[in-house]
C-alpha cells in the first residue's frame, strides 16, 4: 500500500493567530502573536483546516480537503505548490462556521483554471447554511457577473459512511456547543475531530483504535462552551487512547513551544503521545 500523508494547511481558531488587535496595541505585549508574524513561526496559524493526499494504484494523486475557511487561499498559496496540489478532488466539510466555508468563493481559481468542477461534501443543513452565505454557489444562475463563479456540484451526505476516490470517510458527529451537532471524519487509522465540545459513547467508538487523533484544544483553562481546552482535550485522550494525538484550532493563548513542552510530559508520566500540530506540519500514514 503507498505511503500516503496528511498535511494541515491550518491550526487555528476562526480569526487566526496572530490578531490584528495584539500588533496594534501600545500598551500590551503579546508574545504569541509577536512571535507569529516571524518567518516560519509555529505560532503562525490560519483557520483549521486538512488535506488528505493519497497516491492511488492507478498512479494518480488524490487530494481531499476537509474545509476551506476564510485563510483558505493563503494557505494554498503556500503550500499546494510544495505538495503538488495542481487540483482538488474534494472538498468535505465539517460544519458551516465561516471558519470552516468563509473561503469557498475561492475555488473558483481551481474550477476555472484546474478542473471542471469540484465536489463539496456537506450535511444537507450545512448546505441551508453555505446557500445563505453564498447563493450563487448553490444557484450559479444567480451570479451577477465578474471574475467568474467555482463549479460545485454539492453531495449531501448524512451520518453513513462514503467514499471518494476509494477512501472510506467515516463521520463522526459531535457537539460543537449545546445542541450543535458538527461532523469530525475518520479516514483508515485517523480520526479528525477539529471543532468539538462533547464526543458521545456512539462517536467514541467509532474512534478507537485511532493510530492518529487529530483534536480540537482552543486554549489552556477557561472553559469555552463550544471547544475542548487543553485539559478537556487531555482527558478525551486518556478516554480514547489513540496512539498518538495531535492538537489544533488553537487561539493566541497557545504558545506552540511552551505548550507542547509541557505535553511532551504526560508521555513519561502517562503514556499519552499529545502535542500541538502547526502550519505545515506533514504526517505520513498509510491509507
Amino acid at each position: 500500500m503507498p505511503v500516503s500523508r496528511i498535511v494541515f494547511l491550518g491550526t487555528g481558531t476562526s480569526e487566526g493567530v496572530p490578531r490584528v488587535s495584539c500588533l496594534t496595541r501600545p500598551d500590551h505585549v503579546c508574545k504569541v502573536c509577536t512571535d507569529a508574524i516571524k518567518p516560519d513561526s509555529r505560532n503562525r496559524r490560519r483557520n483549521t483546516s486538512l488535506l488528505i493526499q493519497r497516491q492511488l494504484d492507478d498512479g494518480r494523486t488524490s487530494n481531499i480537503v476537509i474545509d476551506a475557511g476564510k485563510f483558505f487561499y493563503e494557505a494554498a498559496m503556500q503550500w499546494f505548490p510544495k505538495y503538488s496540489v495542481s487540483t482538488i478532488d474534494a472538498l468535505v466539510l465539517t460544519h458551516s462556521h465561516a471558519d470552516a466555508v468563509g473561503g469557498m468563493d475561492d475555488l473558483r481559481d481551481w474550477t476555472n483554471n484546474a478542473q471542471e468542477s469540484l465536489p463539496i461534501y456537506l450535511r444537507e443543513s450545512d448546505l441551508q447554511n453555505v446557500e445563505s452565505l453564498f447563493y450563487y454557489l448553490v444557484d450559479r444562475n444567480r451570479q451577477t457577473g465578474g471574475g467568474g463563479v467555482a463549479r460545485l456540484i454539492f453531495k449531501t451526505i448524512d451520518a453513513n459512511p462514503f467514499m471518494i476516490d476509494g477512501l472510506e470517510m467515516i463521520p463522526l458527529p459531535v457537539e460543537h456547543g449545546r445542541g450543535h451537532e458538527v461532523f469530525g471524519y475518520r479516514f483508515g487509522p485517523v480520526s479528525y475531530i477539529s471543532d468539538a465540545s462533547e464526543i458521545s459513547d456512539a462517536t467514541a467508538e467509532l474512534v478507537a483504535g485511532s493510530e492518529l487523533l487529530v483534536l480540537d484544544a482552543l486554549r489552556p483553562t477557561r472553559t469555552h462552551g463550544t471547544h475542548f481546552t487543553v485539559e478537556e482535550a487531555v482527558d478525551q485522550v486518556r478516554r480514547l487512547r489513540p496512539q498518538r494525538t495531535l492538537l489544533t484550532d488553537a487561539t493566541h493563548d497557545i504558545d506552540h513551544n511552551s505548550v507542547n513542552a509541557a505535553l511532551a510530559k504526560l508521555k513519561d508520566a502517562e503514556g499519552l503521545d499529545i502535542q500541538y500540530a502547526y502550519d505545515g506540519l506533514e504526517v505520513e500514514i498509510k491509507l
